[in-house]
């Protein structure tokens, strides 16, 4: 796996850019859950990051802070939205696991309001030049 400027399980956010079909990146912060070898995100189904990642997978991630300003450096990513139950359910156990009551609380008021059931799981899975190449950043 490459080497990367942070860990996404100690970070309680990271920002996803993802890109426009113009070229434009697209800065949102997220949660970040790993299992596996992959990191998993959660957005609503038809969100503008999930749309964005169905038109072209290739994304990067830094950790930051809650409002977005970047604490690290970019790696690549390549992204896609998981379908397979048995990755659904291993990725929200490991969310629940790094999240806590906070994920519970979540989990619990969009299960009320029938949004849960709209989410989309985005997978990220590291690009091999990352362990070569850190791109810098800006805080």
């Amino acid at each position: 796996m490459p080497i990367l400027s942070f860990d996404p399980d100690v970070e309680r956010y990271v920002s996803l850019a993802t890109f426009r079909r113009n070229g434009a990146e697209v800065l949102t912060p997220v949660w970040i859950a790993q299992s596996g070898e992959r990191f998993y995100v959660f957005s609503e189904g038809t969100a503008p990051k999930v749309k964005r990642l169905q038109a072209n997978p290739k994304a990067k991630l830094a950790s930051c802070e809650f409002r977005g300003n970047l604490k690290s450096p970019w790696v690549e990513v390549c992204g896609r939205i998981v379908n397979d139950d048995n990755i659904k359910n291993a990725a929200y156990r490991a969310l629940r696991k790094k999240y806590g009551w906070q994920m519970a609380m979540l989990d619990f008021f969009s299960g009320l309001s029938g949004n849960k059931s709209k989410r989309a799981l985005i997978e990220l899975r590291l690009e091999e030049k990352n362990s070569e190449n850190q791109n810098s950043y800006s805080t």
